[in-house]
């Protein structure tokens, strides 16, 4: 029997999860939908709640400050795309049984850190040791944010005509978590320049800074829509907006920024950095008129920022040019980076 990985599949999501999500409420302005990552909620006084929910990590190839830093950023990554920070966080941690108190300090320590950082009040939630648990997702955590209802983005925003730009490089988090997890083999196949420069990528991972450039000051009134990039990689990302918006695209390969770290560390692995784990960078639709500015001001802060393609009607399709082909945008449920990570453990690759 065919294991199910990865994340929950479109048909099914749509045919079964979205009819039956409990008692529905008018004042939910935006609830579940595949390739949205923030629910927002109506509030009086033309306010609205934006809340988004992932997993929390604790890796022990990475180490707990690491961990630390990917279950903070991971999440506040989601709430950023609304244009707006993270303003109150709930965490859920079911730890292994023989995760020791010590580790824990060490662990939570830094989450209170990290979050500190970013402004983020934590509110709650819930920790607990649990038997035979072996897992890397050790719980969730849900973040939130108050803001005025018509200035919050959602990845469903994205309309025709709306250029698409990516933030930084594509792969940022795969490349930098293998690394990290196996440092050897990437020293002796990638190179030392290559390792070390793709260590100190890991600490990209967050859009947060990405996010609130892009709608900063007179900017926000050209930006459209927003999504950050986790599994299935830029070009995945760029699929759930296009599908959440109810678009087509077409974006021009060529154009996507693979910056050689990421593509010689993912080559050992043998993944492609276009459609693997790409948290770090953030696709942004933009219109016309806003597209140099938006551009300009993410460069101020040494973000780079590349325009990719074009939101695109419908019956267009979404479309990848590679060569002066064009060919369908094929969305695949499991990340391959999941398989290289278990299969480079396997081999006791260090």
């Amino acid at each position: 029997m065919e294991k199910n990985t990865g994340k929950i599949e479109k048909d099914f999501f749509k045919n079964f999860i979205k009819k039956k999500c409990g008692k529905g409420k008018d004042e939910i302005q935006n609830g579940p939908k595949f390739g949205v990552d923030v629910a927002v909620i109506n509030m009086p006084n033309n306010q609205a709640l934006a809340l988004a929910s992932d997993p929390l990590s604790l890796i022990p190839q990475l180490g707990l400050k690491e961990s630390a830093w990917l279950s903070v950023q991971l999440t506040a990554n989601d709430i950023a795309t609304t244009g707006f920070p993270p303003m109150y966080g709930q965490f859920v941690l079911n730890l292994p049984s023989n995760f020791s108190q010590q580790d824990f300090q060490v662990y939570w320590e830094h989450i209170h850190q990290f979050c500190s950082d970013i402004g983020l009040a934590i509110t709650g939630g819930h920790t607990g040791f649990v038997e035979g648990q072996n897992s890397t997702i050790v719980g969730g955590a849900t973040f939130l944010t108050i803001a005025p209802q018509d200035q919050i983005l959602t990845s469903a925003m994205a309309e025709p005509g709306d250029h698409i730009l990516v933030t930084k490089s594509c792969g940022i988090s795969s490349s930098a978590i293998l690394t990290l997890s196996f440092p050897e083999t990437v020293k002796n196949k990638a190179g030392i320049e290559n390792y070390r420069k793709a260590c100190n990528s890991f600490y990209d991972i967050s859009i947060l800074k990405d996010a609130l450039t892009a709608v900063d000051n007179e900017n926000r009134r050209y930006i459209t829509a927003m999504h950050d990039v986790t599994e299935g990689g830029v070009l995945g990302a760029i699929y759930e907006m296009v599908t959440a918006s109810d678009n087509g695209a077409l974006v021009y390969d060529e154009k996507l920024p693979v910056d050689e770290v990421q593509s010689s560390v993912l080559n050992t692995f043998s993944l492609n950095s276009r459609y693997t784990l790409g948290a770090g960078s953030l696709i942004i639709t933009c219109k016309e008129e806003g597209v140099k500015r938006t551009i300009n001001q993410l460069q101020k802060l040494d973000i780079p920022c590349t325009k990719v393609g074009q939101i695109t009607k419908k019956e267009q399709g979404i479309k990848l040019r590679r060569e002066g082909l064009i060919s369908d945008i094929v969305y695949s449920k499991r990340d391959p980076y999941w398989e290289a990570f278990y299969k480079a453990l396997k081999l006791g690759w260090k």
